[in-house]
């Protein structure tokens, strides 16, 4: 694997400079895609997190491969990125993460036969499941659980703390199956964002959100916590930058 470190040039012209410090989600999505893709059917084989440096794009990247350039905009440093753990190691991380929750529902009649004409359409078997898959966004599910929007305003949490809550709640779930424990009282959950990005006037939005952690760790499989958290990210949108966890020694 490689960790890489992708900026703009800086001899680019001042025009390059303002349209891409200005590019949208989407194209900034794009642009680091365009920089791994080596052709058409090339599936996502890398880890990405997006930050504005001094107002400009720059992507910090894990990868099987090394990024490739076509464009002649980006200055890329890469080095080998073979982390060498042991159990009890204590790290300082940030990641950027989809915080959802995945769960089952019973598919309603007409939804069910809804989905049974797509099947058929597609030419797929037919079959007797009848439930389907629902995300939900934790912060958001945490707010209906407790009935925040209807509760008096002085009532309700303060939103800082649900978010820490949640996302926190969140976190430590994934703790035994990416190898590592959390500090909770050194680790901060926050900037919590909803995203809408258009890949074209007419195309349906992508939507998702994310939330920022930003703390301290312990790992307690060194394995899982290498191949699994760092390697292979965690949770969803990874193709939209989320996931990439990024540690150094406490």
């Amino acid at each position: 694997m490689y960790f890489s470190l992708i900026r703009l040039r800086r001899d680019l012209s001042p025009k390059d400079i303002v349209s891409l410090g200005r590019s949208d989600g989407y194209r900034l999505h794009k642009m680091v895609w365009d920089i791994f893709s080596d052709g058409p059917d090339r599936k996502r084989d890398f880890l990405y997190r997006f930050e504005k440096v001094n107002g400009l794009p720059t992507y910090y990247t894990i990868s099987e491969r090394t990024p490739d350039d076509t464009t002649g905009l980006w200055e890329m440093s890469s080095k080998p990125y073979l982390p060498k753990l042991a159990q009890g190691d204590r790290l300082a991380f940030k990641l950027r993460a989809n915080p959802i929750q995945s769960a089952k529902q019973d598919r309603t009649a007409e939804e069910l036969t809804v989905w049974q004409k797509v099947r058929a359409e597609r030419g797929l078997k037919q079959n007797r499941w009848t439930e389907k898959v629902v995300r939900h966004d934790v912060v958001m599910e945490a707010k209906t659980k407790i009935g925040f929007k209807n509760m008096p305003g002085d009532k309700r949490p303060h939103v800082a703390t649900l978010i820490q809550e949640a996302g926190m709640e969140w976190l430590k779930s994934r703790e035994n199956e990416y190898g590592f424990s959390v500090v909770q009282s050194g680790t901060r959950a926050d900037g919590y964002c909803q995203h809408r990005l258009f890949k074209g006037k007419s195309a349906k939005p992508v939507i998702f959100s994310t939330l920022e952690f930003d703390g301290i760790l312990t790992v307690t499989d060194p394995v899982a916590f290498v191949e699994k958290c760092l390697f292979g990210g965690i949770g969803p949108a990874k193709g939209f930058g989320c996931g990439l966890m990024l540690v150094r020694r406490a």
